[in-house]
């Protein structure tokens, strides 16, 4: 679909249209010409390689050519946060050490090759700790050069598992929202115990770059470069990494609580991104280099939106999210005995019959109306596929002002200085046409200040 973009030069003034399509991922002068974008890496995509489009009726399967397999330990946590997205997936069954074994004895009759990454997942992973070091030090010496992830809220992290993490080798990412942790839940930097062992493990992996503080973007959350300078000032590192970074998805009442409610906050809340990604402020968190090499690319290289699979990942045949007991999960964050809202279990196979395996319970964007009528496809990809109805819907309007700030920044960077304010087409909803326009804020809006850093 076509989008026509108005313009307008950041220093000069000069107004100028182009037009940018969303299925072939080119970007236009008004007369038709394709406008030359250079690419920050050749990355030339393979239009044979197209995404499968699925649903419910037309699921897709898994692969024993694992590439990332994701290894559920338990939804138990000991924390309770407000947007968690397992807040309230029902609880299977927990696993214990004890299927440790069989779980690894089992690997080699469905598993082929190596993985590229193994990802080890709670709730919590570390109130699994005794599950978890014999689990992972078998499959660090069966996979020594295999990438090992964990996520955790850092409140459990001990001199001897931070020197075990890194001895293992691990990245680490901790969860913290920095100044807006008070939305997520309780913070670990209020004990100063806790706090010397997250800055421990930080000072092992960071020379590595293997740790990073993960922040997700909310309502009361929205200044990224608050969250950046934050840990800058917490680690006395300058560079610190800073992952997630994005607005989060809604899983429940909790989550749509922290989503934008008005049309004034949502392009305030673009401005203020914009105004940052133009002064280089929020350049420690991953996704500002990630989102805009990939707008580049896809401009670039005329990216068809027909390669595109989920933006998380877990639609590829060999992304694989087991439990101890071998069931396949639609992801990481649900359990053998929740429901997707389609009605069908997130329990999706076995890996005694992997081939059988069937994700049924989510769909691809392209069967999507939003998707396919919207700007920033190519980078939201579609946002939660497994989300329906209202929490979508939401989920949705959060992806959309997340992503339009990147978006016109890779304009702007493209065109050398035309910064798109405005984009038309027959079937966008009014409220996002105008990207930055910032009226009065309605009585109960937070007021979103931009802070930018020198």
């Amino acid at each position: 679909m076509r989008f026509t973009l108005q313009t307008k030069h950041a220093k000069t003034g000069r107004e100028k249209t182009f037009v940018y399509d969303n299925m072939a991922g080119t970007l236009h002068y008004e007369n038709g010409a394709r406008v030359p974008v250079a690419s920050i890496e050749d990355r030339r995509f393979n239009r044979d390689s197209k995404a499968t489009v699925f649903d419910h009726d037309s699921p897709v399967g898994k692969t024993a050519n694992v590439q990332v397999l994701k290894i559920q330990l338990g939804l138990s946590c000991n924390y309770s946060c407000d947007y968690c997205s397992q807040r309230f997936v029902p609880r299977a069954d927990e696993t214990s050490r004890k299927q440790v074994q069989p779980f690894l004895d089992s690997l080699s009759k469905w598993m082929v090759g190596t993985p590229q990454r193994i990802e080890f997942w709670g709730g919590e992973p570390l109130v699994y700790i005794k599950t978890l070091v014999p689990l992972a030090e078998a499959l660090r010496e069966q996979f020594p050069n295999t990438t090992f992830l964990m996520i955790t809220n850092g409140s459990l992290l001990t001199p001897e598992i931070n020197e075990w993490l890194d001895r293992t080798g691990f990245n680490v990412g901790v969860s913290h929202d920095g100044p807006g942790q008070f939305v997520r839940g309780p913070d670990p930097f209020d004990d100063p115990k806790k706090k010397e062992a997250i800055l421990d493990l930080y000072k092992r992996l960071r020379p590595q770059g293997r740790m990073s503080f993960n922040s997700m973007v909310s309502r009361s959350n929205l200044d990224r470069a608050a969250i950046q300078q934050f840990f800058v000032d917490l680690t006395g590192d300058p560079e610190v990494p800073i992952g997630e970074g994005s607005f989060i998805d809604v899983y429940d009442e909790g989550g749509a609580q922290t989503s934008m409610k008005q049309t004034e906050e949502k392009a305030q809340f673009r401005k203020m991104t914009l105004d940052q990604l133009q002064a280089d402020a929020i350049d420690n968190f991953s996704i500002t280099r990630t989102r805009l090499d990939e707008w580049a690319d896809s401009m670039a290289y005329a990216r068809p939106a027909e390669v595109l699979g989920q933006k998380c990942g877990m639609d590829r045949p060999g992304h694989i999210a087991v439990d101890l007991n071998g069931n396949i999960l639609t992801c990481q964050n649900v359990s053998i005995v929740s429901f997707a809202p389609n009605g069908e279990g997130h329990k999706i196979g076995h890996v005694d019959d992997i081939e059988h395996a069937a994700l049924d319970t989510a769909r691809h964007w392209a069967t999507r109306q939003e998707c396919l009528e919207c700007p920033v496809l190519q980078l939201c990809k579609g946002a939660c596929m497994f989300l329906e109805g209202d929490y979508f819907y939401l989920s949705c309007e959060n992806a959309y002002s997340d992503h339009v700030p990147f978006f016109a920044r890779a304009v702007e960077l493209a065109t050398g200085g035309y910064v798109p304010y405005r984009i038309e087409s027959p079937t966008l909803p009014e409220h996002r046409k105008n990207l930055f326009e910032v009226t009065e804020a309605k009585p109960g809006a937070p007021r979103v200040v931009p802070r930018v850093l020198g």
